[in-house]
This record gives structure tokens, sequence and C-alpha cells, in this order.
């Protein structure tokens, strides 16, 4: 008999709790499993309700104020503290998935225990970071327990909850998920318990271990305390601010750029840079929960809603359709159908990711099919992508207006002419390429082309919704975005019934959900960040120094071309609004550069991103997606990259493009 070249698994569970004799889970590991299914299953629907509650909510506002003249009351407030439960429990589903925006170095390292040794760094790193941000809610909900009332008597700190139990769930489901064996998963969370208490102690927030009322407990009790002041004198030395500066920050640091999540990074820096100043790190979680003060950033989760509805559904065929329809008959005919859909198809996700991987397998198997170069093809799916992105109602544009303080409607406005001027450059170029190619053109059928634009006419109406009801003063941005989502909600679930509402509409929410939480957790974090850049008086430094070396408005335009592009190559679009947004702000009043301008130059500078090499998010996307090596998708997406680059020029030096727009729409 041969020996087994692998030893007998070990089927003790954690905790002591014995399989079964036909190696089934013991009780312990069972009942273990039946309650993470229970709690995944609560924070799921929880979720889905919470979502449905915030497009119920601001509808029903409008509609009312229509008919008696006056809001719900409360209605405005409420939906502001649903935003907040869910980009906490969104960001806790990112976590829990995996898909929290973070640079794409990771993808640099073979498989292998090099890879495993980065991911395990990163994970620890990300899972002290959020147990030091739990602890720092809790601190601020202690503070503010005897504060104001949201509505109907219900206290603030009542809706704070949601920020240390999700951060303390975020922080277990890093460490757990660091390895996969389970020893290492204990020593993991040891070494986050080890971190948690030397931030802890570095504030001087806990009284002396052995003083702690644990004499109730027994011998146990009295152990721990013991081991606890043990551990103090041990770590007393490391915990002194200066110390923690250096390997913390120097930590948080390197998990970054090794891939961690960018809002870790921007946690973990503001915390030790308050800790620096001797400042409690409960400051960064107070600027987050500020997020509930802004009366657009609803806006963010329920047009995501409205997005993720339609993309799941049926209007990509719908819209296809429609437009080679509408400019099949023309010279490279399918080529401008497909930068036009793409355009409008981002406007919708508010992600050119999205897009590719949705359209990618409807687009360019029909520019194949009527004889396109496989590289121009993948050229132009790859760019389209980025397309469509100053539209309404992209969420780039509204996170850009929440983060720097600009009217959205008014960036929707002026960014209208810019955004077509980049489909028309696009778009000229395909129909060259056509001509070029010879690519077949098919015959002009009024017929076919008013029934599948009447087919898709429910999709191409949302974007046409919401500029109306903004517009009209009909309803505000916030109310505006839910009635979008309930449009959406009716064309899927009623009209084309694409969506089933029990099996399919959760799980598109829940993904919805996913999404929102990867960039309202960024948000928050940045907030703080953001306050420690304005105590240290950063902004007011940078406008200085720009303004003394660089004299010029263009030259410090052509400057911000330069540094945006770079940025939109290396980080998603919302980590770079969040990031850049609140420092170059202040330069464009400094430098009198128009708000709603220099908004748009800055979205289309990260549109253009994308595309540039190394690093531009949809050259790894397209090549995953069609199954090329990124050198192949570097040279054909370069001639898109071209021409979108004169696109961006044209529109950051002819401010009446986007400026004069305004005037003329507003009076």
């Amino acid at each position: 008999m041969s020996t087994p070249s692998n030893p007998p698994r070990d089927t003790t569970p954690p905790g002591g709790a014995e399989a079964g004799p036909d190696g089934t889970p013991g009780p312990l590991r069972r009942a273990g499993r039946l309650v993470k299914r229970g709690a995944t299953w609560t924070g799921d629907l929880f979720v889905v309700v919470v979502l449905l509650a915030m497009v119920t909510l601001p509808v029903v506002s409008s509609m009312w104020r229509r008919v008696t003249g006056e809001s719900i009351p409360s209605a405005t407030v409420l939906v502001q503290h649903l935003t907040l439960w869910v980009g906490f429990l969104g960001a806790l589903l990112a976590t829990r998935s995996g898909k929290h925006l973070h640079l794409t170095t990771l993808d640099l390292f073979p498989g292998g225990r090099a890879r495993e040794a980065v991911e395990v760094f990163t994970r620890w790193v990300s899972a002290a970071v959020t147990a030091v941000l739990a602890y720092a809610s809790a601190r601020l909900i202690h503070v503010e327990a005897e504060s104001r009332m949201v509505v109907g008597g219900i206290p603030f700190w009542w809706s704070m909850l949601v920020m240390p139990f999700a951060l303390a769930g975020m922080s277990l489901a890093f460490a757990w998920r660091a390895n996969p064996g389970p020893r290492r998963r204990l020593l993991r969370l040891a070494g986050l318990s080890v971190v948690l208490f030397t931030f802890l102690w570095s504030e001087a927030s806990l009284p002396d271990p052995g003083s702690w009322p644990l004499d109730a407990l027994g011998a146990p009790g009295r152990g721990f305390a013991a081991l606890a002041a043990g551990l103090g004198k041990l770590l007393g030395p490391l915990a002194t601010p200066g110390a923690l500066v250096w390997t913390f920050g120097a930590a948080v640091g390197l998990a970054f750029l090794l891939g961690a999540p960018v809002f870790v990074g921007m946690a973990g820096l503001a915390m030790v840079l308050f800790v620096k100043d001797m400042t409690p790190v409960a400051a960064v979680p107070t600027q987050t929960f500020t997020l509930v003060s802004s009366p657009t950033l609803a806006a963010i989760p329920l047009l995501t809603v409205a997005g993720y509805i339609l993309a799941e559904g049926g209007a990509a065929q719908r819209l296809v359709r429609a437009y080679r329809g509408l400019f099949g008959w023309m010279p490279g005919g399918l080529a401008v159908m497909a930068v036009v859909v793409a355009a409008i198809f981002t406007t919708f996700t508010g992600a050119s990711g999205v897009t590719i991987l949705a359209l990618g397998g409807l687009l360019l198997p029909s520019l194949l099919e009527d004889g396109y170069p496989e590289g121009f093809s993948v050229g132009l799916v790859t760019a389209a992508g980025s397309l469509g992105l100053l539209f309404p109602p992209s969420l780039p544009v509204i996170l850009y207006g929440v983060v720097a303080g600009t009217a959205i409607e008014d960036l929707f406005i002026g960014g209208l002419v810019p955004g077509i001027l980049m489909i028309v450059l696009v778009a000229a170029y395909g129909v060259w390429m056509g001509v070029r190619f010879k690519a077949p053109r098919q015959k002009f059928r009024p017929a076919e082309a008013l029934r599948s634009m009447w087919e898709a006419k429910w999709d191409l109406g949302l974007p046409t919704l919401v500029i109306v009801v903004v517009l009209t003063g009909f309803a505000t941005i916030v109310e505006a975005s839910a009635i979008a989502a309930a449009y959406a909600l009716f064309v899927e679930l009623v009209i084309f019934r694409d969506l089933k509402p029990f099996s399919q509409l959760p799980r598109v929410l829940l993904d919805a959900g996913t999404l929102v939480g990867s960039v309202l957790i960024l948000l928050g974090v940045a907030l703080g960040l953001t306050s420690w850049f304005v105590d240290a008086e950063i902004p007011t430094q940078l406008v200085n120094w720009m303004t003394t070396h660089v004299k010029s408005p263009a030259l410090f335009l052509l400057m911000l071309n330069v540094v945006l592009l770079v940025l939109g190559s290396v980080l998603e679009i919302y980590s770079a609004i969040v990031v850049v947004a609140p420092l170059v702000a202040p330069l464009g009043v400094a430098y009198g550069i128009d708000p709603v301008h220099l908004g748009v130059v800055f979205l289309a500078n990260l549109e253009l991103g994308f595309l540039l090499p190394p690093m531009g998010l949809n050259l790894f996307l397209s090549a995953q997606r069609f199954g090329k090596p990124l050198p192949f998708v570097y040279r054909k997406a370069f001639p898109f990259l071209v021409i979108m680059s004169a696109g961006v020029l044209l529109v950051t030096y002819l401010e009446p493009i986007t400026t004069g727009v305004v005037r003329l729409v507003k009076g």
C-alpha cells in the first residue's frame, strides 16, 4: 500500500469542537457557519431595504411638495443619514468581496510566496487601520451621546453606530482574509490587537490596566489585567507619537503602494499626522461624520442604483440596435455607433471599466464582422469606454461637485459641449477608418431606425429626465437622482421585465451598494486628511508657492493637464477626485479660473488618463476582456490617446465652450 503524499487533514475545528466520525463539522463549527450566514443575510437585506428607502423618500417628498407646497418634515435629513449607513455598510460589502478601490501594483507580482506575502501584509495593515478607525468612531459616539436629535426623538449617536460596527467588521474581514490557515489567522488577529493596544496607549485614553475593574471575572480577569500591564510596559517606548509616525506611517505607505485600498492609505496617513500633532485620532471619523451634512451627497448612491439597474437589464442591446439603425448607413457608421453607445452607457454607470466589460462582447464582434481591423476595433472600444463621463447623470461629476463645492447642475451644463466634442473627434476618426477599409454600409431604413429608437426610448429618457427636472426646478439634484432610480426600476421591472424583483434585483442593489461603499468610505477618510491639511495650511502654502513661481493661468492649466493625466492613469477616478480636487479648487480661484470650467477640465483630463500607458485602467481592462497582450493594446489605443489629448487641450483653452453655455442656459 502506498503512503499518501499529503498528511491526513486535521478535522478538529477551531475552539475544540471536534468533527463527527464521518468528517462532518462539529457542532461549534456548524453553529459558527449558521451565525455567519445569518449575519450576512441580515446585512445584505438591510442594505437593500435602505437603498429602496432612499429611492422612495425623495420621490414622495418631491410629489408631496408639488401637491401641498410643503416638504415632508425631516425627509432630507433622513436621506442624509441613510446615505451614511449605505456608505459604511457598502464599505463592509466591498471588504467582504475585495472590491475596494486600490492601485493595481499587486498584478506585477507573480503567483507564489512573494505575492502571498504582499497580500498578507496589505490586508494586515488594512485590518490595523480599520480597527483604529473603529475605536476612534466609538470615542466619537461617546462624545456625541448627549448631542442633537435626528428626527422623532432619535439621537444622533444612534445613526453614528454604523461607523464603529461596520469598521470593526471590516477589520475582522481584512484580518481573516489575510491567510487561509486558521492558526495564521489567529496570529494576524493577535498582531492586530497589539497595534490597536499601542494606539490606545499612545493617546493615554486608558487608565492603568492594573486598575481596570476586572475582579468580577475572577482569576481570568486579573490575569488579563496583568498581561495588559506587562504589554504596556513592553510597548511603552514604541507608543510615543514619534515612533508611531515612523513605524505605522511607513507600514501604511508601503501597503498602499503594494495594493492596499486607497482609503486605508489615506486614513492611516491622516491618523499618524494627527497623532504627530498630539490630536486624538477621533478627528478622522469626526470629519467623516460630516458627510451627513452634505445636501447633495445622496445623489451618488441613488444614481449608482439607476445605472446598475439599467446596465443589468437589456439597455445595452437596445442601444446598440437603436444607434446601428441610426448611423449604420454612414461611412464608418458602425464605428460611430460604437462610440455613441459606449459614451451613453458610461454616462449611466459612471465607470468606463463597466462599459468595456459589459459592451465589449457586443461591440467588438460587430466591428470585426463589418471588416474593421482587429487592432483598430480594440482601440476604439478601449477609448470609447472613457467617453461620456461629463454627461448627466455621471457620478464623477456629482462627486467633484460635492468635494470641490461647485454647483453640480452647472458642471453638467458646462460639460455638454466638451463631452460632445470628445465624442465627435473619436467618431470622426472612426469614419475615416471606415472609409479607408471600405467597411460595408447598410441601407438606411427609416422604419427600422424609428422602431429601434422607439424601443430604446425608455433607456434614452434617463439622462433627459434628470436634466429636465433639475433645470425646471421641479426637484433638487437629490430628488432628481431618486426619480431617476425609480424610473430605472419601473423600466426594468415593469416595462421590459428584464429583472426579476426577488431573485435578481437584490443582487443588483448589493452590487450598487458595494460601489457606493468603496467611494463614500474613501470620501469620508479624505475629509479627515483634508482637515489636517487645512489645519497645517497646506492649501494656502501651495497657492502661495504656485502664484509666486507660475504667473500665467495658461501655464498653470498646462501643468494641471500633465499632472491630472498622470494621476488619472494610476488612480481610480473617484480616488483622484477626493485626493486632488480639494487642492486644485483653491488654485483655480487664485488664478481667476471659473470653477465650472476648472471642474470640466479636471474631469476631462482624468477621463484621458484611462488611456495613458503603462497604468491606464482601460488598457488593463481591455487586455483582460479581449485576451490581448498589454503592448498590443498600448499601440492600438495610442492614436485615440492623441486625438482625445487634442480635444482636452481645446476644452482647456476655449473657456466659452463651458462657461458660455452655462450663461446661455441659465440666462
